[in-house]
């Protein structure tokens, strides 16, 4: 099966939550998602340390699947603020039925073709995921994106509404992350990654980011139940890793109350 690129309801504006500046910023860099050595390098280190986080969310949510390969084989996924597919891929070799959702059609289009490369068959579609007739879905992963969009509370309500309902099977399961508002992630993340080029300028603005306590906030307002969040933390000699350090980027699931 070979991927499909769909482009959004252009004639619809509620829960418009893009920011096309943000948009067209990322779109820029589409070129050099799929790079380990270009401006996306250090979300290609930062994938193995979500993924390991996503997996044994996973394994704890349906437990019946933990010893598979494939834990989420007959299971929908969608991750929204896909970029380029880096994390979409992986939820397809784990067994999903993947969609991915971004703001920048500059994306959608190198995530199809490298997926196209790969044989996975991920659908990739290009707009606002508050206007898009998609259905509902087991997993939803949102990674790096919430502090991107104008409206906060309505992207999480719209992501909530993409998570299935609660079941026998224990209902839908969410997973975010996002860098901490802390002096830490002021002097590291932007001062020193953007300085020195590790992230592209003007990829983050402090005031954005969003504490833990915010975004357990957030996801009640809209009915759902937080997780213990793990931070994301570097050190030499560990590189990036899971940690009890929230202070830089944290990563949380999230359930249906």
């Amino acid at each position: 099966m070979s991927d499909a690129i769909s482009q959004p309801d252009t004639n619809s504006n509620n829960g418009q939550t893009i920011r096309p500046d943000e948009a067209a910023h990322f779109g820029r860099l589409a070129s050099e998602w799929w790079d380990p050595k270009g401006s996306s390098a250090m979300l290609h280190r930062l994938n193995p340390v979500r993924l390991e986080f996503v997996r044994a969310a996973i394994d704890r949510h349906w437990p019946a699947q933990s010893n598979s390969a494939k834990p989420l084989a007959g299971k929908a996924a969608l991750d929204v603020g896909c970029g380029a597919g880096l994390l979409c891929e992986p939820l397809s070799r784990l067994g999903a039925d993947v969609t991915g959702v971004d703001a920048a059609p500059e994306n959608i289009a190198a995530a199809a073709t490298h997926a196209e490369g790969m044989g996975l068959p991920v659908r990739y579609i290009a707009g606002e995921v508050g206007t898009l007739d998609i259905g509902t879905f087991d997993l939803v992963t949102a990674m790096e994106v919430i502090e991107h969009v104008a409206d906060k509370p309505a992207f999480v309500a719209a992501l909530a509404a993409r998570l299935a309902p609660v079941s026998d099977q224990g209902g839908g399961l969410m997973i975010l992350s996002t860098p901490n508002r802390t002096p830490a992630s002021r002097l590291l993340l932007i001062g020193a990654a953007e300085a020195t080029g590790m992230i592209p300028r003007g990829t983050h603005h402090w005031d954005d980011f969003i504490t833990p306590d915010e975004m357990r906030d957030l996801l009640a307002d809209a009915g759902l139940t937080m997780g213990e969040p793990q931070g994301i933390a570097f050190s030499p000699a560990k590189g990036l890793h899971l940690s009890g350090d929230l202070s830089l980027n944290y990563i949380v699931s999230a359930v249906r109350e």
